[in-house]
């Protein structure tokens, strides 16, 4: 159960880029005749943290000034009694004046430092003792740069997501079945349910996680075609209800709509990247151990991209 429970979350391991462009860069919903919808569904998705200014950034992000800025995305399973865990965290870093956008996935079994808990222990068990702003203060540290915004997303509205903008269609390059369903090879159209079970399949595939990770940028590249069409006007009243229902995040609703004045040509370009681990066991226990050498290559990387190293 645990496993299945495991396969879930990573399936939205590229899933936020959906709610980035729907929300953020607003391509086609973003009108006037469902502007009130749209306010309102962030109200309802808008939970503010208490937090002081990061130390890893010495003025605040001036989005109406275009700052590039950077998006901790948390994908959660949580239940009642039981805040669960982060298994899915996405960094993404925005730059309106080089039009990209560099997203970032951390194992879940990377071992760090959990700030604010003084152990060492896998990443995603931030969000188990301390909840976003833990999540949040161990990325920074584990990063070195600073984390702007957050957003947070129910696992389980992953299918939902799917089903309001109708369905999406794939291109399928290797014939499997999972989940009860078969997927041949060439244009596959899916619904919610398939669309899960068609991202959940990693043993079978000779390319292991790369090729369930190229699975799953196909879902988004689906959902983001589907949610960006004319024809998902008529649907946005149930893609609203399913991000209202599924997501929290400390923008603003003035923030979205800066972010889509300014920022919107860089929802074009997104670069995907990835930190090298070594697996290794401590005292029983799995981690994803990065070099120091790695480290400083993705930190460097990412205060490029955050025009911090000027």
């Amino acid at each position: 159960m645990r496993s299945q429970q495991t396969k879930k979350k990573r399936t939205w391991l590229k899933v936020t880029g959906i709610i980035l462009l729907i929300l953020v860069f607003g391509v086609g919903i973003y009108a006037y005749n469902v502007y009130s919808s749209v306010k309102d569904a962030v109200t309802t998705m808008h939970e503010p943290i208490e937090r002081q200014q990061s130390e890893k950034r010495q003025e605040p992000v001036a989005l109406t000034d275009k700052d590039p800025f950077s998006v901790l995305m948390l994908g959660v399973d949580e239940r009642q009694g039981d805040r669960g865990r982060s298994d899915t965290m996405i960094v993404l870093t925005v730059n309106p004046n080089n039009n990209s956008v560099k997203m970032l996935s951390i194992p879940r079994d990377t071992r760090t430092e959990i700030v604010g808990k003084g152990t060492q222990d896998k990443i995603n068990h931030a969000y188990a003792f301390g909840g976003i702003q833990m999540s949040i203060d161990t990325v920074e540290n584990f990063l070195d740069i600073p984390i702007d915004y957050y957003m947070k997303v129910n696992m389980e509205g992953f299918k939902d997501i799917v089903d309001a903008v109708g369905g999406i269609t794939v291109q399928n390059d290797l014939d499997f079945s999972n989940g009860g369903y078969h997927f041949p090879i060439g244009q596959v159209t899916l619904n919610g349910d398939k669309a899960l079970s068609y991202t959940r399949m990693r043993y079978e595939d000779p390319r292991g996680d790369f090729g369930r990770q190229s699975r799953q940028r196909q879902i988004i590249q689906g959902v983001i075609r589907e949610g960006a069409s004319v024809s998902s006007l008529t649907n946005y009243s149930d893609i609203l209800n399913a991000l209202g229902k599924n997501v929290k995040t400390n923008l603003t609703f003035d923030q979205m709509v800066d972010i889509q004045k300014n920022y919107k040509s860089a929802g074009s370009n997104i670069t995907q990247m990835e930190i090298k681990e070594t697996g290794t066991k401590i005292n029983g226990i799995y981690y994803g151990l990065v070099s120091d050498a790695e480290k400083q290559r993705v930190q460097n990387e990412l205060k490029t991209q955050l025009e911090l190293n000027k």
